[in-house]
């Protein structure tokens, strides 16, 4: 539980810091490292299909903020240049050391290999093709069992690689005069 707590902390953090910082590219990474830490605390609470979407998304999201800044951004001082590279490297660095502690925390906490981590598991796989029919069981518990969640998913992908598509097409859409 401590854990939580600390993603917590971190994630306040890395909020307050966005909203002071003067930089927008610092701006910016603070706001990933508050979307990678909700991503670890959804491990943490036991929802590994949310944390990957989490990630994705993040991902995407960074990407996009980021060439975005780059393409609009006036070009720095050589001093504020050399400043922004070295907070930048410190929390970077303080974002690795982070999320290596909690991964390997994690790993410690993962059931032995072949057993299953949810209870749910066991059901699924002693009665997984009674319930559904389906010849494979990894296809029926993510179409038959979990379909809205794997829906809800695809859902959100779907709109991230949408949003992606249109912020970095290369031309603009045309207006057309009624």
């Amino acid at each position: 539980m401590v854990e939580i707590y600390l993603l917590s902390i971190l994630m306040i953090l890395g909020a307050i810091l966005a909203i002071w910082v003067p930089n927008l590219m610092a701006a910016v990474i603070s706001m990933g490292i508050v979307g990678y830490s909700l991503a670890l605390s959804f491990m943490f609470f036991g929802a590994p299909d949310l944390a990957i979407v989490q990630i994705v998304v993040e991902t995407m999201s960074l990407v996009i903020l980021i060439a975005a800044i780059i393409k609009t951004i006036e070009k720095d001082t050589p001093d504020e240049k050399k400043l922004s590279r070295i907070v930048l490297y410190m929390g970077s660095a303080a974002f690795f050391v982070v999320f290596l502690l909690i991964s390997i925390k994690v790993c410690y906490q993962l059931p032995p290999f072949g057993n299953p981590a949810l209870r749910m598991a066991s059901d699924y796989i002693t009665s997984g093709f009674e319930k559904t029919g389906a010849p494979n069981l990894v296809a029926a518990v993510i179409l038959n069992i979990r379909g809205y969640d794997t829906l809800g998913e695809v859902t959100v992908l779907f709109a991230a690689v949408v949003g992606l598509v249109v912020v970095l097409r290369k031309t603009g859409r045309k207006n057309k005069k009624l």
